[in-house]
Order: C-alpha cells, then sequence, then structure tokens
C-alpha cells in the first residue's frame, strides 16, 4: 500500500514557461517531518502488534475447525497493522517525489522501506495460511455475516496460491528487494528526476539549464526550431544516462524473470494481470482491438500535417500545437473550470473534488528536483489521498488537473472502505480520472471558439491517442523485451532501440515518421521501472470511460448517482462485478468497439471543423 505511481504525461507550455502557482501540499495528517517522533513510535508499535498477531494466529488459521468469528478477527487486525504501517512509506514517497534532490529525503525513504519489510516479514506467515484452510470448510464459513465485508479479500488471496512459495522463502523476497529491486527504482528516480539537460535555443550559442519535464513540455510549443533543439538536449541527455538507465532496466527485467521462475508465473505479464483481477483473454482482446484500430492514428496525423503545412511529420511533431496560442489559465480560473465541469454531472463529484483546494490535498507548483507528470497518492481509507501536478497555467494542464482530481474523488468517496477494500485496481483507477476530463474537455469546446474547437480537439484526440494506441504499443514493447531478456540474456541500448521504434513506428503508420533519436527515448519511460505492464490499464481505462461517457449523456440524472456508488465501492469487489452494476460485461466485444467508435467520432469531427475552416 502506498503512493500510487504517475502515468507521465508532459503537457503543453511555451518556451518560456510562465510562473507556476505556489501551491504545496499539506502533509500533516501523515507527519510533521522526517524527525517526527510518531514515526519512530509507530514502528516500535507495529513491531509488536506483529509478534503479538504471529503468537495469537500463527498455525491456527490453515484448519478445518477455524471459525468464522475468528477468521474474522484475524483479519481486522491484519488490516489495522498494514494501515498503519503504510503510512510512513507512503510519506517518504510522496516528499520524495517533490525533492528528488535532498539525498536526506532519499535516505529516510529507504529506511523507511527497510523498516516496513522488518514488519511484513512478521505477517508473511498469514497469507499463507488463509491459503491453505480447507476449501470445503472456507466454503461452509465464507457467507458467515462476519466475514461479509472480506469475502472480495480472500478471493484475492486464494487466486494467488498456486504462485505463492514458503514463508521463508517470500520472508528472504521481501528483504533483499531492499538492496535489489526497490534500490534499482530508486536510482531510475534520482538520476531521472536531477539529471540537468543541456539546451541550446535556436540560433544562439549559449546553453541553459532543462528539466526532463521542462523539455518535455518544449516539444510541444508552435516553434518547429525550438521543438528540434529540445529533443537534441533531450537525446544527448538520454545518451549521457544510456549506460545506466540500461543497465538499471536490464536487471529490473532479470529480477522478474527469477521471481517468476520462483513463482512458477506463466508468462511475464502473468503478475500484473492477477494484480488488476483481469483474465488474460479479457486482456488480450483489448490489445487485439487497440491493435486493429491504430489507422485513426495514420488518419488524423495526416490531417494535422495539413494543417501544420509540413512535408512530413517527425516525432518533434507528434504534440506540435496546430495554432500560437496566447491564452493563459491562471490557477484560480482552472480551478474553476474543474469545479464547474465536475458540478455539472453530480454535486458529490463536485463537493469531494473542492476539499483538495481547501483542504491543501495538492501539490501544483513547479520547481527543482520535483518529479514530471502528475499522480494521486490515496494513502489510507482513515486520512485522505493528495494530488501531485505541475501547474504550468496551460489549458492542458486544466486537463491533467480534471484527470488528477478524477482519481482523487475516486479515492475520497471510496474511503467508507476499510484498507482491504480501499484500492481498486489499477483499470478501474482511470474510471473517475478519464470521466473527469471528458467533463472539462466538453465544457471547455461548448465555449470556444472554430479554431480553439480545432485546438481543444486536437489536443483531446492526441492525449487518447497517448493512452490508448501509445500505451498499448507500450506494452507490446515490454512483452518483447521481458521475452528477449529471458530468452537471450542482457540487451543493449540500440537492441532496446531496435524494439521500441518497431512498436511505436507501427502505431503511426506513414503518418508520422519517428527519426533515430527517438530510439533511446524509451529510457525515460518510468512504468517500465516501476510497475512492469502497468501501462495498459491506461489502454483500458480509457476505452472504458470512454464507452461508459457516451452511455452516460443519454442515460439520465440515475447514472450519475450509480456511477458514484461503484466509485464508492473503492476494491471491493472485481472489476467485472462492478463493471456489471453498470450493465457493462467487460468481456464484449462489442462493448469494447464503443471505446474506439467514441475516438472516431472525435477523429471525425475534427476532420469536419478542419474542413469547415478551410472554407471559411
Amino acid at each position: 500500500m502506498g503512493t500510487n505511481r504517475p502515468i507521465i504525461f508532459i503537457m503543453s507550455a511555451p518556451a518560456a514557461i510562465p510562473a507556476s502557482p505556489p501551491i504545496r501540499w499539506n502533509l500533516s495528517a501523515l507527519f510533521s517531518g522526517i524527525d517526527d517522533p510518531k514515526i519512530e513510535a509507530l514502528w516500535a508499535k507495529a513491531n509488536a502488534d506483529a509478534d503479538q498477531f504471529s503468537a495469537d494466529f500463527r498455525g491456527k488459521i490453515a484448519t478445518d475447525t477455524i471459525t468464522p468469528e475468528l477468521l474474522a478477527t484475524a483479519i481486522v487486525r491484519y488490516e489495522d497493522l498494514l494501515n498503519e504501517m503504510s503510512k510512513p512509506a507512503a510519506y517518504a514517497s510522496l516528499l520524495f517525489s517533490v525533492e528528488t534532490n535532498n539525498a536526506e529525503i532519499g535516505a529516510f525513504m529507504q529506511e523507511q522501506q527497510e523498516l516496513g519489510s522488518e514488519v511484513r516479514v512478521k505477517l508473511v506467515f498469514f497469507d499463507l495460511e488463509l491459503q491453505q484452510i480447507p476449501e470445503a470448510h472456507l466454503q461452509s464459513i465464507r457467507n458467515h455475516p462476519a466475514l461479509a465485508t472480506y469475502q472480495h479479500f480472500l478471493d484475492v488471496v486464494r487466486a494467488a496460491t498456486p504462485y505463492m512459495l514458503s514463508e521463508e522463502q517470500e520472508t528472504l523476497l521481501e528483504e533483499v528487494a531492499n538492496t535489489g529491486s526497490r534500490a534499482w527504482v530508486r536510482l531510475f528516480d534520482e538520476i531521472t528526476g536531477n539529471h540537468v539537460y543541456k539546451y541550446t535555443a535556436p540560433g544562439s550559442s549559449e546553453t541553459e539549464d532543462k528539466s526532463e519535464s521542462e523539455l518535455l513540455a518544449m516539444l510541444r510549443v508552435s516553434d518547429r526550431a525550438v521543438r528540434q533543439s529540445a529533443a537534441d538536449a533531450f537525446s544527448a541527455g538520454l545518451a549521457e544516462l544510456s549506460h545506466v538507465l540500461t543497465y538499471t532496466y536490464n536487471n529490473l527485467l532479470a529480477d522478474k524473470k527469477l521471481e517468476d521462475r520462483l513463482r512458477r508465473r506463466p508468462y511475464a505479464e502473468h503478475s500484473r494481470h492477477m494484480a488488476n483481477e483481469l483474465d488474460k483473454e479479457t486482456v488480450d482482446l483489448v490489445m487485439r482491438l487497440c491493435k486493429e484500430n491504430e489507422t485513426l492514428v495514420a488518419r488524423y496525423y495526416h490531417v494535422k500535417r495539413e494543417i501544420l503545412g509540413l512535408p512530413e511529420l517527425t516525432h518533434i511533431d507528434r504534440y506540435a500545437p496546430l495554432f500560437e496560442s496566447k491564452e493563459l489559465v491562471e490557477w484560480e480560473d482552472g480551478k474553476a473550470k474543474v469545479l464547474k465541469a465536475f458540478g455539472a454531472f453530480s454535486e458529490p463529484m463536485r463537493a469531494a473534488a473542492e476539499e483538495f483546494f481547501t483542504e491543501g490535498w495538492i501539490d501544483a507548483e513547479v520547481r527543482p528536483g520535483k518529479t514530471g507528470g502528475a499522480f494521486c497518492s490515496y494513502n489510507t481509507p482513515d486520512l485522505h489521498p493528495v494530488v501531485m501536478v505541475n501547474y504550468l497555467n496551460k489549458m492542458d494542464d486544466v486537463m491533467t488537473l480534471a484527470h488528477e482530481l478524477g482519481h482523487g474523488v475516486h479515492a475520497s468517496v471510496s474511503r467508507e472502505q476499510s484498507l482491504l477494500n480501499f484500492h481498486g485496481t489499477l483499470p478501474l483507477a482511470e474510471l473517475a480520472s478519464i470521466f473527469g476530463e471528458m467533463l472539462v474537455f466538453e465544457d471547455l469546446v461548448a465555449g470556444a471558439s472554430q479554431k480553439d474547437k480545432l485546438a481543444l480537439y486536437a489536443e483531446k484526440i492526441e492525449g487518447m491517442f497517448a493512452t490508448v494506441f501509445r500505451q498499448s504499443a507500450m506494452f507490446r514493447f515490454e512483452q518483447r523485451a521481458h521475452e528477449a531478456r529471458r530468452t537471450e540474456g542482457e540487451l543493449t541500448a540500440d537492441e532496446f532501440g531496435d524494439i521500441w521504434q518497431d512498436e511505436l513506428q507501427a502505431m503511426f503508420g506513414d503518418s508520422i515518421k519517428l527519426g533515430d533519436q527517438h530510439r533511446a527515448w524509451w529510457s525515460y519511460v518510468g512504468h517500465f521501472v516501476w510497475a512492469p505492464f502497468y501501462v495498459y490499464a491506461y489502454s483500458f481505462g480509457e476505452l472504458l470511460t470512454l464507452s461508459l461517457y457516451q452511455r452516460a449523456k443519454n442515460a439520465g440524472p440515475d447514472f450519475a448517482v450509480r456511477y458514484m456508488d461503484v466509485l464508492r465501492m473503492g476494491g471491493s469487489k472485481t472489476p467485472f462485478e462492478m463493471m456489471a452494476l453498470l450493465d457493462v460485461d467487460l468481456r464484449s466485444r462489442e462493448f469494447w468497439l464503443g471505446g474506439f467508435a467514441a475516438i472516431d467520432q472525435m477523429v471525425g469531427t475534427f476532420e469536419e471543423l478542419w474542413q469547415q475552416e478551410k472554407g471559411a
């Protein structure tokens, strides 16, 4: 349990970045600082409670005589332990996300991970014993009122039974992770978050220090020479990091190969499917449909090339704005736009989002050492979630804010659940975020001029492509990278680049030519490092939400009530069960095609707007 890692969508900004709002989050609900005596006291109590938990329940769970009352008591105490011990790690991760350049905070985060491992190894026996309860006996007691809240938790734990190791092996894996995979992830965060890129403006001989976020934002400005210079600086910086990033990724691939072998997992993405509570057939269906519908991407970019008046588009043109825009959206205006759009759909949704502003649950200021992108951390249900964005006063940043506040609303209303039912699976995690984006998008379009509508549709379509088609292409990159590492040994940066270029180029067809420098851009994608195969959840979530959003527009106010009810369920049911409450069958090809139909409609509207603009 802890911080939800961000999806890295760096939004547009002009070359001269306007002042970012001095909005920083208030984390005092967790702790007052890294020297807060409550942290030491918490770990002392957690260790004592874990020892007592082991003394009270070890050897008493995996029997055919355990009563539902005793089992429920054990689960509640286990849950309370997890709830408390997750707080220091969440706090450390949040601090580190905005101060990756602070060595003291980095060391503090490492310490919290190690302290967490000390407690977790004392609890390993519990999951193992839950898995060893005789099936007939568990079925005879599972419907008892004392266990009603925890049926889904029990199902999830039992599903992992074939892939669990002995207690000694599980303990060893937990302990070595702090100097193994977790250490490599920290290294990646530190070197990418603090690397200084040397940027030379067109026509200048002077170099300027830029962060990753600043350079990626400059790939979205109207001046093509600036975009090329930003790409040059970014590629040169990645080349400087190439050895470390390539070695880090190779080690993480090898680490996963080893663990999958030990756990007898049948294929590399199997653990992600289990965590997402999805079967391979459903995921493969969605990924296959993404591949089949990639022609939408080329169709759009052929029109964009015409609008930009370029002979061809390359990797530096993917996110080029269609028209020069001087409009800035100051923080208060962005806040008002999001709350207005949320409120038009659901007053409870608006009220939940407003808390983030009034209570200081957002960090929006751009500053040195802060990671790029945006995320929402759910924290624990007895506290509150927080949101991190990098707000640069652009219209795109309003969309990012809406996206993360959608997550925030989901996290906030699901605090009605206890910890074991709090976190939904990743594919459903995007349910509220993308929905929130669509609400704000339609509100913005309604009051826009013809030219601004074109620009807004372009930005939204490109965001959809990045979420659906780019993420599915990255999923295929991961599949091939993991397979190659398992069968061929360590890969070079060029070999990773070959796979990356192959999969990403296929997405664009003949509409964009990805230049050679793009071959190295696989190396900055944090999701490959933080959470293997995480990325397909975004394709899944976008298509799911687009289909649902179309239904919402025709379903009347009752849908909003049902939708919020589903959000409140958190992770208390499977994705299949929760979506059934909204009359959705996740195994239905027809349902998923509805998401692609929505994208097709967006592209069609964009084409019509351009024809109207040409004829004006």
